[in-house]
């Protein structure tokens, strides 16, 4: 994406607890496996030839996909532990 077209987005989430904090951490580290795997195994089938060429182009397509979930949940974890960190400092 270009600088031109580049967007931030403000979350506000409100956390009760360490415990709430830790739980949201843990929901997110699941769900950013839960990608990990996909692109993996997609990208597995992809590389061994498996289905036919339009099946193989969608599987391409779902790799990209996944991969940019992967990122921004990569993205959104860093910037939760930022800000925990800088809370407890």
């Amino acid at each position: 994406m270009s600088a031109a077209n580049r967007r931030v987005l403000h979350v506000e989430i409100p956390i009760e607890s360490d415990d709430e904090l830790a739980a949201l951490e843990g929901a997110l580290l699941a769900a950013r496996a839960s990608e990990l795997s996909q692109v993996r195994r997609r990208g597995d089938r992809l590389a061994f030839g498996y289905g036919t060429d339009s099946a193989r182009e969608s599987m391409s397509d779902e790799i990209d996909q996944a991969e940019r979930r992967w990122t921004m949940l990569d993205r959104l974890l860093t910037e939760i532990k930022d800000v925990a960190r800088s809370d407890s400092t």
